[in-house]
Order: C-alpha cells, then structure tokens, then sequence
C-alpha cells in the first residue's frame, strides 16, 4: 500500500504530487527545488547555496520517512547548466558518504519556477 511522505520542512508541492511515496521499504522522493520552506523563496544565491537548499529539502523528505541519507539508494540530480556539475558534485559530497548512492545528473532546458538544480531520490527504508 502506498503511504503519502510529508514534511514542512520542505516546501509544499508545486503540482499534482507528494513529497515523497513510501510502498514498502523503499521511499521515491520526488524532486526537491531549491526553495525555503520557511519563505517559500527561491534560492537566488551561487549554485552551491541552491544545490545545497535542494539537498536539505530532499533530506527533510527522507528523515520525515523515518530515514536518513545513508539510506540514499538511487539520487538524480537535474541542471540547467552543465557547467555547474563540479560544484554541485563538491556540495553533493557535504550530503553523502562511502558508498555513495548511484547517481545520474542530467541537462535539462528548464526546470520549474525558474529553478537551476533539481533533485530527486530513491531510498531503501530501515
């Protein structure tokens, strides 16, 4: 049966769909922007600050699971810019510790609200 995931201390869904998703020991967090959840803003800082802001939200889904990013399994990460990857790889680091998750990180033409990093993850429940 699949359980609804939700935190405040992520922001509110910007659509049709759940912070994350619990169907039996395996969490989908769906793709967390760079927003405050405390102000609803976007981050309009460096990309390290974003990265980092999408980073906390998608922790805060996983912890609200009962998890936490040791558990990562499965991360994808979504850039306007490639030429961000480096830098978002070193802030990726600050969340994640051997053995990392599998990751993919993709270009993409737009992300929404204007968003320049996007992420995404599955995670194995204890």
């Amino acid at each position: 049966m699949k359980q609804k995931i939700e935190t405040t201390n992520a922001p509110a869904a910007v659509g049709p769909f759940s912070q994350g998703i619990r169907f039996g020991k395996t969490l989908f967090v769906s793709g967390q922007l760079p927003i405050d959840p405390a102000t609803g803003t976007m981050c309009s800082g460096d990309i390290a600050d974003c990265a980092r802001q999408s980073l906390r939200n998608l922790a805060a889904v996983v912890e609200a699971a009962g998890a936490t990013m040791n558990d990562v399994l499965k991360v994808t990460v979504f850039l306007t810019d490639m030429a961000d990857f480096a830098t978002v790889n070193g802030v990726y680091a600050e969340f994640f510790e051997a053995p990392f998750p599998a990751r993919s990180a993709f270009a993409v033409a737009g992300l929404p609200l204007g968003a320049r990093v996007e992420a995404e993850a599955i995670v194995g429940l204890p």
